[in-house]
């Protein structure tokens, strides 16, 4: 009785049992030589008493070993004991696409051809080893949690007992993916496992197999005679394509090979792919205009008597007065941070309303912006200095000509000698040019005015 904690060959540890088939159980276990986990495949007992089967299953496996692709599941040892003959693969984590499609019952077109592409790259990998899978079914297809995929369990239908077991469960699932050539007793080719793969992809578009029946044997016959059901209206056609053609019943008409069907599959998926991105892109796109850019009260310019009265619109920084209006131009784009509008004292308090980009009208007998008044108060006291200065000028003046005027030497002299030294050249360089001179002879108190210097 195999059971948890069992070792076989002296170093694979049971640990969980995880899968079970038509060969035989799939037990999660442990090498102990190497430290890893593995898989460890547990063959009936019945298949070991078929003659020739173990010795044929031992050479496969070993030309199994020799695939080096990332869609085929490392074969890494091979032995009996105790009666079992067991086979020790790679340990994949993810689930079984069987389990992925009872949970959510179909697949989407591009993510089913992604999964095709990548499996018939895994059956081109082993076709051109001379390996034939012979039963390609979605318990047989490991998907990481990365979205890559994995084909495992080769080789199990190359038993003639394999096809007369009726174990509920064991031959059912394998008989519902047998190829029509199969069912009829013919040799499995690599086109037999490009028709299995196509049962596949039909499944997981369609969310069931496509034939059903009581007995392996009738769903066998099904394959031979019968057509499958219309994939559902919303099936791409060249998905439906790729997917006839394969489920084609005359193996000379399907996909010449898996890599042929891996190409198409791939290049669907892609399609798809980009169209799904570009439908979704379109609504974004198509919405953008219709968004209004601000609210409706800034979507026009405002002018004359329709401007609201509070606040008022702030006037340009150049400080200019009597400008009627602002000369129209392109509209200039707002800094983030404006300064805040004068609002008057008897205006209620309220948020600013958007300020429109466009130039406003501006009218006369507004409040002026700060950057205005303070070029008025530095115009108000430069003038200032200059009257300052101009003061103190004329007050220096008035001094000097006050103390020249009054000197004691020049008033003890007669008046002819003062005006004759205030006419030399030595006379200041302010002093009037025009003199008043005493003529000798003249009446007194009669003076007359002479232009340029006098000398008596």
């Amino acid at each position: 009785m195999i059971s948890p904690g069992v070792t076989l060959g002296g170093r694979y540890r049971l640990d969980e049992r995880i899968a079970g088939g038509g060969m035989g159980d799939v037990w999660r276990g442990t090498d102990e030589v190497l430290g890893r986990t593995v898989a460890v495949k547990i063959l009936l007992p019945a298949l070991l008493d078929e003659p020739g089967f173990a010795e044929r299953f031992r050479g496969e496996a070993r030309t199994m070993a020799t695939i080096n692709h990332p869609g085929v599941v490392d074969v890494y040892d091979y032995g009996s004991d105790q009666q079992l003959a067991f086979l020790v693969m790679e340990y994949v984590e993810g689930d079984a696409l069987s389990r992925t499609l009872s949970r959510v019952g179909r697949l989407t077109p591009a993510r089913t051809m992604a999964l095709v592409a990548q499996a018939a790259d895994a059956l081109q990998a082993a076709h051109a080893n001379g390996i034939v899978h012979r039963d390609v079914k979605p318990g047989n297809l490991l998907v990481r949690p990365n979205g890559t995929l994995v084909l495992t369990d080769f080789g199990i239908a190359r038993s003639a007992l394999v096809g007369q077991l009726t174990v509920a469960g064991s031959v059912l699932g394998t008989a519902s993916y047998i190829s029509p050539e199969q069912a009829s007793g013919e040799g499995a080719t690599p086109a037999s496992d490009v028709y299995a793969l196509g049962v596949v992809a039909y499944q997981c578009l369609s969310g069931h197999r496509p034939f059903d029946g009581a007995t392996p044997i009738e769903i066998a016959m099904k394959h031979v005679r019968e057509t499958p059901r219309p994939l559902p209206a919303d099936i791409p056609p060249s998905v439906r394509a790729i997917v006839d053609r394969a489920l084609a019943k005359d193996p000379s008409t399907r996909w010449p090979s898996a890599s042929a069907m891996a190409a198409v599959a791939r290049q669907a998926a892609s399609a798809l792919a980009t169209n799904s991105h570009q439908s979704a892109g379109q609504p974004a796109r198509a919405a953008a205009p219709a968004s209004p850019a601000g609210p409706p009260i800034s979507s026009s310019p405002i002018s004359g008597s329709a401007r609201p009265p509070y606040p008022p619109v702030p006037r340009p920084t150049s400080g200019a007065r009597g400008a009627a209006s602002v000369p129209s131009g392109p509209p200039i784009q707002q800094p983030q941070a404006q300064p805040q509008a004068y609002r008057p004292p008897y205006a209620p308090a309220r948020p600013a309303p958007a300020q429109p980009a466009q130039s406003q009208p501006m009218s006369v007998g507004k409040p002026e912006s700060s950057a205005g008044r303070q070029v008025l108060i530095v115009l108000a006291v430069v003038l200032a200095l200059l009257v300052l200065l101009c003061a103190g000028v004329i007050s220096f003046l008035y001094k000097q000509s006050k103390q020249n005027g009054t000197s004691s030497a020049l008033t003890d002299r007669p008046a002819a000698v003062v005006v004759a030294q205030m006419g030399t050249a030595d006379s200041e360089p302010w002093a009037a040019p025009y003199r008043l001179t005493r003529q000798a002879g003249a009446k007194p108190g009669w003076n007359r005015a002479n232009e340029g210097r006098q000398t008596l």
